[in-house]
């Protein structure tokens, strides 16, 4: 059983904010491989189903960025998930935009969602992280991922979910390292 969790912002003035990455990624899951309707549960927005016969719970926590641990706590308890089986997809200023890295356990490196998470279940679990770039000026962090993403780059968020959603039984499988290099690969033609 995996728990997939993607982070953002509920509300539609935040859809298609920088931080809403995962919201976009967990969207493209449930379509992909026809997860059940998304239904209020457990602090978020919750479809279940399977991918390549593994049981997948695949949740939006509604509780913004900043609380996103309480869902994932509550999901993670209730169907006693173990935090090894957890993947989350967030966005991450310090790779640069469309490049996506992912890993297990790890430090937050300042993201709120995940220092949240980490708060709620600890920090063994795998995080796929996109990257959305970093504003010129520092001061400009805060409204850096609570902007849309620009015209010009919707095409290249749509290619990196896309790539995401193709490789996600490279993730299941936890070959992360393999998953990370062939999204990466794909995204550069290669």
């Amino acid at each position: 059983m995996l728990l997939l969790v993607g982070l953002g912002n509920p509300g539609p003035a935040s859809s298609n904010n920088r931080h809403n990455i995962g919201f976009k990624i967990i969207d493209a899951i449930n379509s992909e491989f026809k997860l059940t309707k998304q239904k209020p549960k457990f602090k978020g927005l919750l479809t279940t189903g399977n991918i390549d016969s593994k049981k997948v719970y695949a949740i939006k926590p509604l509780t913004f960025m900043n609380n996103s641990g309480t869902a994932v706590k509550e999901l993670v308890d209730y169907f006693k998930i173990d935090a090894k089986d957890v993947i989350v997809f967030h966005d991450d200023m310090d790779i640069d935009f469309g490049k996506i890295k992912a890993k297990f356990g790890g430090s937050s490196a300042g993201h709120n969602g995940i220092e949240s998470i980490d708060k709620f279940i600890g920090k063994d679990y795998s995080r796929v992280r996109v990257g959305i770039g970093h504003p010129k000026e520092k001061q400009k962090v805060n409204k850096h991922v609570l902007e849309d993403f620009k015209e010009d780059e919707e095409e290249k968020i749509k290619e990196i979910t896309d790539n995401i959603v193709k490789l996600i039984p490279t993730l299941i499988e936890k070959k992360i390292d393999l998953f990370s290099s062939k999204v990466n690969q794909n995204l550069n033609g290669l």
